[in-house]
Protein backbone atom coordinates (compact mmCIF):
# COMPACT_ATOMS: atom_id res chain seq x y z
CA UNK A 1 0.00 0.00 0.00
CA UNK A 2 1.25 3.47 -0.88
CA UNK A 3 0.51 6.94 0.50
CA UNK A 4 1.01 10.40 -0.96
CA UNK A 5 4.16 12.27 0.07
CA UNK A 6 3.99 16.06 0.49
CA UNK A 7 6.59 18.74 1.16
CA UNK A 8 6.26 21.66 3.59
CA UNK A 9 4.40 23.72 0.97
CA UNK A 10 1.73 21.05 0.42
CA UNK A 11 3.01 20.00 -3.01
CA UNK A 12 2.85 16.31 -3.86
CA UNK A 13 6.37 14.91 -4.29
CA UNK A 14 5.61 11.24 -4.87
CA UNK A 15 4.50 8.22 -2.87
CA UNK A 16 5.71 6.30 0.18
CA UNK A 17 5.40 2.57 0.86
CA UNK A 18 3.37 2.01 4.03
CA UNK A 19 4.08 -0.88 6.41
CA UNK A 20 1.91 -3.98 6.11
CA UNK A 21 0.03 -2.85 9.24
CA UNK A 22 -1.98 -0.41 7.10
CA UNK A 23 -3.15 -3.23 4.81
CA UNK A 24 -4.57 -5.33 7.67
CA UNK A 25 -8.20 -6.42 7.46
CA UNK A 26 -10.13 -4.15 9.80
CA UNK A 27 -11.70 -6.02 12.73
CA UNK A 28 -14.19 -3.58 14.20
CA UNK A 29 -15.24 -6.07 16.89
CA UNK A 30 -11.69 -6.53 18.21
CA UNK A 31 -10.99 -2.79 18.01
CA UNK A 32 -14.13 -1.95 19.99
CA UNK A 33 -13.39 -4.67 22.57
CA UNK A 34 -9.84 -3.45 23.24
CA UNK A 35 -10.97 0.19 23.31
CA UNK A 36 -13.56 -0.58 26.01
CA UNK A 37 -11.05 -2.70 27.96
CA UNK A 38 -8.45 0.08 28.01
CA UNK A 39 -10.83 2.73 29.34
CA UNK A 40 -9.55 1.99 32.83
CA UNK A 41 -6.10 3.27 31.83
CA UNK A 42 -7.48 6.78 31.36
CA UNK A 43 -10.03 6.80 34.19
CA UNK A 44 -9.24 9.03 37.13
CA UNK A 45 -9.19 7.11 40.41
CA UNK A 46 -11.99 8.09 42.75
CA UNK A 47 -13.30 6.92 46.09
CA UNK A 48 -14.09 7.90 49.64
CA UNK A 49 -11.42 9.69 51.64
CA UNK A 50 -9.78 7.53 54.27
CA UNK A 51 -11.46 8.16 57.61
CA UNK A 52 -14.47 9.93 56.07
CA UNK A 53 -17.45 9.99 58.42
CA UNK A 54 -15.32 9.32 61.51
CA UNK A 55 -13.40 12.58 61.95
CA UNK A 56 -14.67 13.30 65.45
CA UNK A 57 -14.72 11.65 68.86
CA UNK A 58 -17.74 9.37 69.25
CA UNK A 59 -18.08 7.34 72.41
CA UNK A 60 -18.78 4.09 70.63
CA UNK A 61 -21.62 1.71 71.38
CA UNK A 62 -23.72 2.89 74.29
CA UNK A 63 -23.52 1.08 77.60
CA UNK A 64 -26.64 -0.16 79.35
CA UNK A 65 -24.99 -0.62 82.76
CA UNK A 66 -26.78 0.84 85.79
CA UNK A 67 -25.28 3.74 87.77
CA UNK A 68 -22.37 4.11 85.34
CA UNK A 69 -20.99 7.35 83.95
CA UNK A 70 -22.29 8.03 80.41
CA UNK A 71 -24.47 4.90 80.53
CA UNK A 72 -27.78 4.96 78.64
CA UNK A 73 -29.71 2.70 81.02
CA UNK A 74 -33.29 3.92 81.29
CA UNK A 75 -32.80 6.61 78.66
CA UNK A 76 -34.84 4.83 76.01
CA UNK A 77 -32.20 5.16 73.26
CA UNK A 78 -30.59 2.54 71.06
CA UNK A 79 -26.99 1.33 71.10
CA UNK A 80 -25.80 3.66 68.33
CA UNK A 81 -22.34 5.31 68.41
CA UNK A 82 -22.91 8.86 69.61
CA UNK A 83 -21.02 12.09 70.05
CA UNK A 84 -21.74 14.47 72.91
CA UNK A 85 -22.82 17.96 71.87
CA UNK A 86 -23.45 19.30 75.39
CA UNK A 87 -24.22 18.11 78.92
CA UNK A 88 -25.80 19.25 82.15
CA UNK A 89 -24.49 17.25 85.05
CA UNK A 90 -25.09 13.61 84.17
CA UNK A 91 -27.56 14.46 81.40
CA UNK A 92 -25.96 14.34 77.96
CA UNK A 93 -27.11 15.71 74.62
CA UNK A 94 -26.12 12.84 72.36
CA UNK A 95 -26.25 12.78 68.54
CA UNK A 96 -25.79 9.59 66.54
CA UNK A 97 -22.54 9.47 64.57
CA UNK A 98 -20.18 7.33 62.48
CA UNK A 99 -22.61 4.72 61.13
CA UNK A 100 -24.29 5.10 57.73
CA UNK A 101 -27.78 5.82 59.07
CA UNK A 102 -26.64 8.95 60.93
CA UNK A 103 -26.09 12.51 59.74
CA UNK A 104 -22.49 12.93 58.56
CA UNK A 105 -21.77 9.23 58.99
CA UNK A 106 -19.65 7.12 56.68
CA UNK A 107 -21.11 5.89 53.41
CA UNK A 108 -21.89 2.17 53.25
CA UNK A 109 -19.93 0.30 50.57
CA UNK A 110 -18.20 3.46 49.33
CA UNK A 111 -16.01 3.18 46.19
CA UNK A 112 -12.36 2.55 46.96
CA UNK A 113 -9.72 4.68 45.29
CA UNK A 114 -7.25 1.78 45.40
CA UNK A 115 -9.44 -0.40 43.22
CA UNK A 116 -7.60 -1.73 40.16
CA UNK A 117 -9.45 -0.53 37.04
CA UNK A 118 -6.89 -1.88 34.55
CA UNK A 119 -7.85 -5.02 32.65
CA UNK A 120 -5.50 -7.27 30.72
CA UNK A 121 -5.61 -7.62 26.94
CA UNK A 122 -4.25 -10.50 24.89
CA UNK A 123 -1.14 -9.52 22.92
CA UNK A 124 -2.52 -10.79 19.62
CA UNK A 125 -5.80 -8.94 20.13
CA UNK A 126 -3.95 -5.76 21.08
CA UNK A 127 -1.79 -5.91 17.93
CA UNK A 128 -4.82 -6.68 15.77
CA UNK A 129 -6.68 -3.71 17.30
CA UNK A 130 -3.71 -1.38 16.64
CA UNK A 131 -3.42 -2.59 13.06
CA UNK A 132 -7.17 -2.13 12.53
CA UNK A 133 -6.97 1.40 13.91
CA UNK A 134 -3.98 2.21 11.66
CA UNK A 135 -5.72 0.72 8.62
CA UNK A 136 -8.80 2.82 9.43
CA UNK A 137 -6.80 6.02 8.92
CA UNK A 138 -6.28 5.20 5.22
CA UNK A 139 -9.43 3.16 4.50
CA UNK A 140 -11.87 5.17 2.37
CA UNK A 141 -14.89 3.15 3.52
CA UNK A 142 -14.18 3.69 7.23
CA UNK A 143 -13.47 7.40 6.73
CA UNK A 144 -16.64 7.86 4.67
CA UNK A 145 -18.71 6.16 7.36
CA UNK A 146 -17.12 8.29 10.08
CA UNK A 147 -17.40 11.71 8.45
CA UNK A 148 -20.45 11.14 6.25
CA UNK A 149 -18.69 12.10 3.02
CA UNK A 150 -15.71 11.11 0.90
CA UNK A 151 -12.54 12.03 2.79
CA UNK A 152 -8.86 11.26 2.19
CA UNK A 153 -6.38 10.71 5.01
CA UNK A 154 -3.05 9.04 5.79
CA UNK A 155 -0.88 11.68 4.10
CA UNK A 156 2.88 11.60 4.69
CA UNK A 157 5.04 14.74 5.03
CA UNK A 158 8.79 15.18 5.05
CA UNK A 159 10.44 16.49 8.22
CA UNK A 160 10.51 20.09 6.92
CA UNK A 161 6.85 20.43 7.97
CA UNK A 162 7.95 20.36 11.63
CA UNK A 163 9.61 23.78 11.41
CA UNK A 164 6.80 25.56 9.57
CA UNK A 165 4.92 28.33 11.40
CA UNK A 166 1.38 27.55 12.51
CA UNK A 167 -0.15 30.06 10.07
CA UNK A 168 1.67 28.43 7.13
CA UNK A 169 0.86 24.97 8.50
CA UNK A 170 -2.87 25.72 8.41
CA UNK A 171 -2.52 26.96 4.82
CA UNK A 172 -0.85 23.66 3.88
CA UNK A 173 -3.64 21.66 5.54
CA UNK A 174 -6.26 23.65 3.60
CA UNK A 175 -4.43 22.84 0.39
CA UNK A 176 -4.04 19.13 1.15
CA UNK A 177 -7.48 18.34 2.64
CA UNK A 178 -9.57 20.72 0.53
CA UNK A 179 -13.29 20.59 1.44
CA UNK A 180 -12.59 18.35 4.45
CA UNK A 181 -10.54 21.07 6.19
CA UNK A 182 -13.47 21.98 8.47
CA UNK A 183 -12.87 18.70 10.34
CA UNK A 184 -9.09 19.20 10.63
CA UNK A 185 -9.03 21.82 13.40
CA UNK A 186 -10.60 21.18 16.79
CA UNK A 187 -13.92 22.99 17.15
CA UNK A 188 -15.12 23.52 20.73
CA UNK A 189 -18.72 24.63 21.20
CA UNK A 190 -21.43 24.78 23.85
CA UNK A 191 -23.68 21.73 23.96
CA UNK A 192 -27.26 22.31 22.86
CA UNK A 193 -29.15 20.17 25.37
CA UNK A 194 -29.57 19.96 29.12
CA UNK A 195 -26.23 18.15 29.38
CA UNK A 196 -24.51 21.51 29.87
CA UNK A 197 -26.06 21.58 33.36
CA UNK A 198 -24.62 18.13 34.14
CA UNK A 199 -20.89 18.73 33.76
CA UNK A 200 -20.87 18.41 29.97
CA UNK A 201 -21.17 22.06 28.93
CA UNK A 202 -18.71 21.88 26.04
CA UNK A 203 -18.21 19.35 23.27
CA UNK A 204 -15.47 19.13 20.67
CA UNK A 205 -14.60 17.14 17.58
CA UNK A 206 -11.45 15.01 17.54
CA UNK A 207 -9.69 17.06 14.84
CA UNK A 208 -6.52 16.05 13.03
CA UNK A 209 -3.93 13.72 14.54
CA UNK A 210 -0.33 14.30 13.45
CA UNK A 211 1.97 11.35 14.21
CA UNK A 212 5.70 12.08 14.59
CA UNK A 213 8.76 9.89 14.82
CA UNK A 214 10.10 9.04 18.26
CA UNK A 215 12.84 11.70 18.17
CA UNK A 216 10.80 14.38 16.42
CA UNK A 217 8.86 17.22 18.05
CA UNK A 218 6.32 19.78 16.90
CA UNK A 219 4.19 22.29 18.79
CA UNK A 220 0.86 22.97 17.08
CA UNK A 221 -2.31 24.62 18.33
CA UNK A 222 -5.67 23.26 17.16
CA UNK A 223 -4.55 19.71 16.35
CA UNK A 224 -3.33 16.69 18.31
CA UNK A 225 0.36 15.73 18.06
CA UNK A 226 1.76 12.41 19.30
CA UNK A 227 4.96 10.40 18.91
CA UNK A 228 4.90 6.78 17.76
CA UNK A 229 6.02 5.42 21.14
CA UNK A 230 3.12 7.25 22.82
CA UNK A 231 0.57 6.26 20.19
CA UNK A 232 -2.53 4.53 21.60
CA UNK A 233 -5.75 3.08 20.23
CA UNK A 234 -7.60 6.00 21.83
CA UNK A 235 -5.57 8.38 19.63
CA UNK A 236 -6.24 6.52 16.38
CA UNK A 237 -9.94 5.84 17.08
CA UNK A 238 -11.27 8.17 19.80
CA UNK A 239 -14.65 6.40 20.04
CA UNK A 240 -13.54 2.82 19.32
CA UNK A 241 -14.50 2.94 15.64
CA UNK A 242 -11.98 2.87 12.74
CA UNK A 243 -11.46 6.07 10.80
CA UNK A 244 -9.76 9.35 11.75
CA UNK A 245 -7.95 12.09 9.85
CA UNK A 246 -4.28 11.35 10.46
CA UNK A 247 -1.04 12.61 8.93
CA UNK A 248 2.41 11.08 9.39
CA UNK A 249 6.02 12.07 8.95
CA UNK A 250 8.39 9.83 6.99
CA UNK A 251 10.22 8.96 10.21
CA UNK A 252 6.93 8.05 11.90
CA UNK A 253 6.10 5.57 9.12
CA UNK A 254 9.45 3.81 9.69
CA UNK A 255 8.96 3.75 13.48
CA UNK A 256 5.44 2.35 13.13
CA UNK A 257 6.79 -0.54 11.03
CA UNK A 258 9.33 -1.32 13.75
CA UNK A 259 6.97 -0.99 16.72
CA UNK A 260 3.97 -2.95 15.41
CA UNK A 261 5.71 -6.01 13.99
Amino acid sequence: MKAKLFDKAGKEKGTVDLPKNFATKIREDILSKVFETQKGLYTQAYGAMEGAGAQYSASGISKKKRHDWKATYGKGISRVPRKIMSRHGASFNWIGATIASTRGGRRPHAPRSKKNLIKKVNKKELLLAFNSALAGTVDAKSLGKKYGKKVESGFVFNDAILKVKTKDFITVMKKVFGDAFYTVLKNKQIRAGIGKMRGRKYKSNAGLLFVLGNKESMNRKGIEVVNVNDLTIKDLSPNGEPGRLVCYTEKAIKDIGERFK
